[in-house]
């Protein structure tokens, strides 16, 4: 039920990956190193995730988020899978 409810907020937050284990504290600098190519809001995953019914716009964005590289293969499956259902 919990997910269910954080995917309907669409309040997501930010993801970052671990570059190097380390202790960070307040007023430490975080610095950008790498930034996907390929880039989608994650707003845009989020909405497409929960979606009943994609529309043609909804179908392109699909085929975006799915040339992203930092998106897991699992997510990936699943939105394959959702094309694969609409016929696209």
């Amino acid at each position: 039920m919990e997910l269910k409810r954080f995917l309907a907020s669409r309040r997501s937050g930010f993801y970052v990956a671990v570059v190097r284990e380390g202790d960070v504290g307040a007023g430490d600098k975080m610095v950008m190193t790498y930034r996907e190519p390929i880039s989608v809001p994650l707003p845009w995953i989020m909405r497409l995730y929960v979606a009943k019914h994609y529309s043609p716009e909804d179908l392109a964005d699909v085929q975006r988020v799915l040339r992203a590289e930092a998106l897991p293969d699992s997510w990936k499956e699943y939105f394959q899978e959702r094309l694969a259902r609409v016929g696209a």
